[in-house]
């Protein structure tokens, strides 16, 4: 690691430092657009309320967010890499901007005029679509900055702001939307886009050539010898991705309804719901650092993946059990504690895991392809916030919520015969030194 530093100082101490500008660039703009797409969820009360809908059509809306964006991401992912990540993000960041400010002035209730579920959703939907430009671009870049050893604490810290701007929605939203309404919510989700775009203009660039061959023969060199090779054709990047995809299964449960979960069944209040969805977000945000550091010192990234799908598996088959416990009239007391308590632990296990994957998915494609090999990724991710969202509501309504919880732990035991088994010990250190 200490020769990486060196050689990256070779081009000019501004380029070595210039990098960290680059992530908290990639930070940024994660971090505002998971305001949205986690931070209005947690909104689900009021969207419920103010926009007369039941919970079918509160699954709608929600999962058109993640349509637009599964939809978009392979698109967006395919440009950034002809493109370049500074071209595509400017570009989202200013649309999707352009999206939640046109929302904030015409699909927001006014009194007795309250907009119909078609032009929520398709709002929502359109944000979706522009803001998945924003996953695979900011990931290139950082990709391009950083070299092997260090990429997994960088991604896991870019990957970080997907927690950090879901708590950050999740403590703000929903005060907003409850004193202000949904014209400061989304009018407040697009200030956050467009100011970022201006650190994205101010920093975001390429890196110098000899800081862009360090950062890139890692992992080019073990993930293709030739760089036209397509992720679309690797199928160890899709074991990755449809891996990241069934995992996300569990944390997007907690993440689109979770706050019904608590207000309905548990009887919990607005501000115990925040500070509870806060506290997933935190923890996750918190343990995805931690993840990245150690698996860089470790290299199992592969087998740390592995293993957060079985304890998820195990944190969510408890909160089902608890649930049962409960049982049909809800939770009170100190039962309404655990399962609070379980909500938060399920949905950091399930969230950890992030930063890690989505580094052996630019490293198994190379930095050239980096940007098609996220895509693959957040488009499985984003595939399951469009649908668990939609399954929901019917399966809570021929069932409870213990079989729901129940589900999002079979989920999350699905992805440990689909993620790719580790590599040998000798495989990765000659991967590495490649």
């Amino acid at each position: 690691m200490g020769q990486g530093f060196q050689v990256l100082g070779t081009s000019g101490g501004l380029s070595a430092r210039h990098r960290w500008k680059v992530l908290g660039v990639g930070f940024a703009a994660n971090a505002s657009f998971a305001a949205a797409f986690s931070g209005i969820p947690t909104t689900a009360i009021f969207l419920r309320n103010d926009y007369h809908i039941d919970n079918g059509g509160l699954g709608l809306v929600l999962g058109m967010l993640g349509l637009g964006i599964a939809v978009s991401e392979l698109p967006w992912g395919l440009l950034t890499d002809r493109w370049g990540d500074r071209r595509v993000l400017l570009l989202g960041l200013l649309t999707t901007a352009a999206a939640l400010a046109a929302m904030a002035g015409f699909v927001v209730p006014h009194g007795a005029d309250v907009p119909g579920i078609v032009p929520l959703a398709l709002g929502l939907l359109t944000v979706g679509l522009l803001g998945g430009s924003v996953n695979g671009s900011s990931g290139r870049a950082v990709m391009a900055w950083f070299r092997e050893g260090e990429r997994g604490l960088a991604m896991s810290i870019r990957q970080t702001a997907v927690p950090a701007g879901g708590g950050l929605g999740a403590l703000t939203l929903p005060a907003l939307a409850a004193h202000f309404g949904f014209a400061s919510v989304y009018g407040v989700l697009a200030a956050l886009c467009a100011v970022t775009a201006w650190f994205a203009w101010r920093w975001l660039h390429e890196p110098p050539e000899s800081t862009a061959s360090v950062a890139s023969s890692g992992a080019a060199r073990h993930a293709a010898s030739d760089n036209s090779v397509t992720p679309l054709r690797d199928i160890s990047v899709w074991r990755v991705a449809l891996g990241i995809g069934v995992l996300c299964v569990p944390q997007l449960a907690v993440v689109t309804f979770a706050t019904v979960f608590l207000h309905d069944f548990g009887h919990v209040g607005v501000v115990g719901i925040s500070a509870t969805m806060a506290a997933v977000q935190t923890g996750a945000a918190v343990a995805r650092v931690w993840s990245g550091r150690w698996t860089d010192r470790h290299g199992n990234r592969r087998q740390y993946m592995r293993v957060c799908s079985v304890l998820t598996a195990l944190l969510f088959a408890t909160l089902a059990l608890a649930a049962a416990g409960a049982g049909a009239g809800g939770a009170t007391g100190a039962m309404t504690a655990l399962l609070a308590a379980l909500v938060v632990l399920g949905g950091v296990s399930a969230s950890a895991w992030h930063g890690v994957a989505y580094t052996e998915l630019a490293t198994l494609a190379g930095t050239r392809r980096a940007g098609t090999a996220l895509a693959m990724g957040n488009t499985c991710a984003f595939l399951t916030l469009f649908i668990t969202p939609l399954v929901i509501p019917p399966l809570l309504a021929a069932t409870s919520w213990p079989l729901v919880w129940a589900i999002a732990c079979l989920c999350a035991l699905l992805a440990l015969p689909v993620f790719p088994r580790p590599l040998r010990a000798a495989r990765y250190g000659a991967r590495v030194r490649a």
